[in-house]
């Protein structure tokens, strides 16, 4: 059985173990945030959420998810 390996991220200042190859859409939908509700960051880089399943997370990558939050 092959062992799965894993990588360390930072999300939103916490630092999360991930199996490798993880793209960043998979990270999002494995944390059950709205994708039409936040914005992503990727190493202070806003990403295109259509561009979000090519995006292979990396060792040490920095991901920022800010929720929308409607008022008046």
């Amino acid at each position: 059985m092959k062992k799965v390996k894993k990588i360390k991220i930072k999300i939103n200042g916490k630092f999360k173990f991930i199996s490798d190859n993880t793209s960043l859409l998979k990270l999002v939908n494995d944390l059950k945030i709205p994708l039409k509700k936040v914005a992503i960051e990727l190493n202070h880089e806003i990403m295109d959420k259509k561009k979000l399943n090519k995006k292979i997370l990396n060792k040490n990558d920095r991901v920022e998810i800010v929720h929308f939050i409607g008022g008046g």
